[in-house]
């Protein structure tokens, strides 16, 4: 026993000897057992050798081994909380087996535990184990740590005080304590353990930190073929020249700048030290961003007294990193029917004043010729992290006002579908994304949400009779909430599956139809007319399949499975439409073209070639 007891103390002696060796570099995620700042325990060794192979290797090919454990009586009902294989294939086998059994008790702080002899017979492997005692922490105390980096790295006293002493947990608190000061400009510190002491089973000592040389960054260098600012980059990844190196956010930068649509990220950023300066090299190149479709839709006339079709259009421009600073300018026009268009107006500032924070102005008009007018105008703020993903505050005003003629209104018996009315509303949304392409995800999950809550104000019109109003609360609070996840899955070797959810709803004492939310067509319910179902909560389930046939070229199958409520005093009911089809995008010189087709059935629709959908469209990217 004496001799176990040495050797545990002599291990114990050297774990600390270990984590004082120069340390290559503090930053490295793994815990490496080569590297001389990791914390390691010496490998026990490998159960006593089988027998030569020329006696022993025939049998165990020829006949499985039956795996027999002796120990002590007292130490029988601990074995049992190990899953051991009663039976091996052959002797190798065997000899793992055990391997990883005492390996795993000296994990669970039996640190003396050992195979001491191995008996072979013709089909049994007999195997005699020592267990020992369960060693443990007496304390592990502050040595020269701030209580601020130790309490940050999850260093609580009492989770090592009379407690297992166990290796793994003993490296993770290595480990937290590395990252913890790598994050504060010293990337080649090393941490280890003092005043060692055993008694008996009992293990106390200190944690002690070496810094090392202090870091601090020198500045970013872009290599690449980009025209994006050195400015812009050094305030959107928070990379400033003297400010302490961090190790945290050269791994964040990768992930911000994969964010980003207009840049193409070559390998993970390098860091170069050298006298107490880290210089971080970003491999960049450019990719064409800048947007410019032209899509042209061909749908049955919805007045079912026509014949024939009308055309529908969408003109969309986007202008990302504007002079290599990062801003973004939007414009998109549609015409999604005869009498109905739309327009968004987009602005986005990143950086605003040298924050991390990203400003954004939206503007959206919509008009519903001889119904009503809509005017949405939104600000947004949102701060960008690499790992939570966007976070944005907004404040958004809703004003609609009717455009009926004199002849409707005189004609009115109550109240009209629409209503003059302005809803000013304050919500968070956020945003997450683990796509591999932002414009062609392959695999990687899309996350998005948003809440509201706001006043709506109804305004009584003046050639709407006023005892239409009573009874009709003319100011209230309204909620709106918003999800959409996407999930995209490789599918062999050039297949793409995609499986979206999304939804949205209101909720408000009263609701007329121009508060609704507008569903249907090429960008949310395909095999519809743009815009044919105003809902005031939904939920929609999309299965897409792709095959890809090139780089940014595939063809795809899609059905779009939707449930929709209308919620209108005097007008309640329910929907469940369906909409299928299929579709190709491929490669031009021109740019990216798109073809799709697809038909839809719902309660006043049926699946009918007579009423499926034709869009085809032309993207250029620039």
């Amino acid at each position: 026993m004496d001799t176990r007891f040495l050797l545990c103390f002599l291990r114990l002696l050297v774990l600390a000897g270990l984590t004082w060796a120069p340390a290559a570099r503090a930053q490295t995620s793994t815990l490496d057992p080569n590297a001389p700042n990791q914390p390691t325990l010496a490998t026990p060794p490998l159960p006593p050798a089988a027998p030569p192979p020329a006696t022993v290797a025939p049998r165990a090919l020829a006949h499985p081994r039956v795996l027999l454990l002796d120990a002590e009586a007292a130490d029988r009902p601990l074995l049992r909380r190990y899953k051991v294989k009663a039976t091996v294939p052959d002797s190798l086998s065997a000899l793992r087996e055990v391997r990883e059994l005492v390996l795993a008790m000296q994990g669970d702080a039996y640190l003396t535990a050992s195979a001491d002899e191995l008996r072979w017979g013709h089909d049994t492997v007999r195997v005699r184990l020592y267990v020992g005692e369960q060693f443990r922490w007496a304390y592990l105390r502050n040595g020269n740590l701030g209580d601020g980096l130790l309490t940050r790295a999850g260093y609580r006293e009492k989770f090592f005080r009379h407690t297992p002493f166990l290796p793994q947990d003993w490296a993770r608190l290595q480990e937290r304590i590395l990252t913890e000061a790598e994050n504060q400009g010293f990337p080649f510190a090393t941490v280890g353990l003092d005043s060692i002491q055993l008694n008996s089973h009992d293990i106390a000592g200190r944690v002690v930190l070496k810094r090392g040389r202090a870091v601090v960054f020198d500045s970013l260098q872009i290599v690449g073929n980009t025209k994006t600012k050195k400015r812009f980059l050094s305030k959107y990844l928070q990379i400033f020249p003297g400010q302490p190196f961090s190790q945290q956010r050269v791994l964040a930068a990768a992930q911000l700048l994969r964010q980003l649509p207009y840049v193409k990220l070559r390998a993970e950023p390098e860091v170069r030290f050298a006298l107490g300066r880290a210089r971080v090299y970003l491999l960049l190149d450019d990719r064409p961003s800048n947007q410019f479709d032209a899509i042209v839709g061909i749908l049955p006339n919805a007045d079912q007294a026509k014949t024939g079709v009308q055309f529908t259009g969408d003109i969309t421009i986007n202008l990302r990193n504007i002079k290599g600073g990062g801003k973004q300018l939007g414009l998109q026009w549609r015409k999604t029917d005869a009498l109905s268009q739309l327009l968004d107006v987009q602005y986005v500032h990143p950086n605003f004043f040298g924050t991390p924070l990203e400003v954004a102005g939206t503007f959206n008009l919509y008009t519903q010729t001889n119904d009503f007018l809509t005017l949405r105008p939104r600000l947004e703020v949102t701060y960008p992290t690499a790992r939570a993903g966007r976070i944005s505050f907004f404040t958004e005003q809703r004003s609609s006002q009717l455009s009926y003629d004199s002849t409707t209104y005189a004609n009115l018996s109550q109240l009209p579908e629409n209503i003059d009315s302005q809803y000013n509303s304050y919500g968070l949304s956020y945003a997450w994304n683990s796509l591999d392409d932002l414009f062609f995800p392959h695999r990687g999950y899309l996350l998005t949400g948003q809440g509201a809550v706001g006043t709506k104000t109804i305004s009584k019109n003046g050639k709407v009779k006023p005892e239409f109003y009573d009874g009709v609360p003319l100011r209230s609070t309204q909620y709106s909430f918003g999800l959409r996840a996407e999930r995209y899955l490789p599918v062999k070797r050039a297949g793409v599956l995609l499986l979206r959810l999304r939804g949205e709803g209101l909720l408000s004492p009263r609701l007329f139809t121009n508060d609704l939310f507008r569903l249907g067509g090429l960008n949310s319910l395909r095999g519809f007319n743009e815009n044919q179902f105003y809902t005031s909560s939904y939920a929609m389930a999309t299965v897409e399949f792709r095959q890809f046939i090139g780089a940014d070229s595939f063809v795809f199958l899609f059905a779009d499975q939707a449930y929709t409520r209308h919620d209108v005093p005097n007008d309640r009911y329910a929907d469940q439409p369906t909409g299928v089809g299929t579709g190709l995008s491929f490669r031009t010189g021109a740019g990216l073209f798109q073809f799709v087709y697809s038909v839809g059935r719902a309660t006043d629709q049926a699946f009918e070639l007579k009423s499926s959908k034709i869009h085809f469209g032309l993207t250029s990217r620039f």
